[in-house]
């Protein structure tokens, strides 16, 4: 994995630490969005599953993504297709309809939360399923995004990854909260009818990319989103 456009002080071969530094947060609250497709623009496979089109480069650049984070944010529907599972860094849910994918039920107390609004016909089945205090309403027909980012780094989850999917990214990016995207790019067309990394109503942003490394024609970047 070689730096193309970036700093100049990272050798031709990055290192994992080097990729710890490529991509810490300049502050917090800071929140990045990871996404991955190829260059024919799909965000997924023949599986219907981000996995499905993922590489080497890709997975070294989302574990140093993981390790960075305080806090993992993603879309009920992509954590139930994409099976996750708890990890050592707390979950967030977003679900407007309050549902729990079911690898996850049954998490360690504290290692999933969900974020929901006061109208879900689901929230006290979650309620139920995680715990009140792990259960946050923000807003009343929708999840209120802004105030999501604002409430986790008020519990000191100051550095925010999420990782999509579609919808829940363009909601993100629309509310004027995601500071910063990182997409790779695999080398490879799948053609198809596969959806795209952000899916919904037209949205419009500048985006000013920071960092762009390369591995075996993998293109991994970095994007300030413009406000």
């Amino acid at each position: 994995m070689r730096v193309l456009i970036g700093p100049d002080t990272v050798g031709p071969d990055v290192s994992d630490d080097d990729l710890r530094e490529l991509y810490a947060a300049p502050s917090t609250p800071w929140l990045r969005a990871n996404m991955v497709s190829t260059v024919d623009g799909s965000a997924t496979g023949d599986t219907g599953v981000s996995g499905s089109i993922n590489n080497a480069a890709d997975k070294r650049v989302f574990d140093t993504l993981r390790s960075l984070a305080d806090v993992i944010i993603v879309g009920a529907g992509t954590a139930k297709a994409e099976g996750y599972r708890p990890t050592d860094t707390p979950i967030v849910l977003v679900s407007r309809k309050a549902q729990v994918p079911p690898s996850l039920v049954g998490a360690p107390a504290g290692s999933v939360y969900l974020a929901t609004c006061s109208r879900s016909d689901g929230i006290e089945k979650a309620r139920a399923t995680l715990g009140e205090e792990h259960v946050l309403t923000l807003g009343s027909h929708r999840v209120d995004l802004p105030l999501l980012k604002a409430t986790l780094a008020e519990r000191g989850w100051g550095n925010q990854l999420c990782e999509g999917g579609p919808h829940l990214l363009r909601d993100m990016v629309f509310q004027g909260c995601v500071d910063e995207l990182t997409g790779t790019t695999v080398p490879r067309l799948v053609a198809g009818s596969n959806g795209r990394i952000t899916e919904g109503a037209p949205i419009d942003k500048p985006l000013d990319l920071t960092l762009l490394l390369e591995d075996h024609g993998t293109l991994l970047g970095r994007w300030r989103v413009g406000q």
